[in-house]
């Protein structure tokens, strides 16, 4: 049976990620999406460290669907290299499981849309 996910990914605006979000449910790579925020990020990128106010979107789906959901959120997202991290749901109540399958189903038959 298909492994159920959370995909992550943070970006610099609600809105942004809100969009996100919603674009990958009404294309049926997520059976839900989830923003929070704001939250206080601190890296290194390209040499300096950096503190930035970011958005957290966390998606529902199967690890069928991780490469599709990849490329969506490399289209969509604005960063020149986003978080995008896939994390195995080991436990869930199995109809909560079934129903994020349910949801994602037509487009893991392969169907289009």
């Amino acid at each position: 049976m298909d492994k159920i996910i959370h995909i992550v990914t943070t970006g610099g605006s609600r809105e942004i990620m809100e969009e996100i979000g919603k674009r990958l449910v009404e294309k049926r790579l997520a059976s839900c999406a989830q923003n929070s925020g704001p939250i206080t990020s601190t890296y290194w990128w390209k040499g300096k460290m950096e503190t930035t106010e970011e958005w957290v979107c966390t998606l529902k789906s199967t690890s069928k669907l991780y490469a599709k959901i990849e490329e969506a959120i490399r289209e969509l997202h604005p960063y020149e290299l986003p978080e995008i991290i896939a994390i195995d749901v080991e436990n869930a109540l199995p109809a909560y499981a079934d129903w994020v399958r349910e949801e994602t189903s037509t487009i893991n038959r392969g169907e289009r849309l």
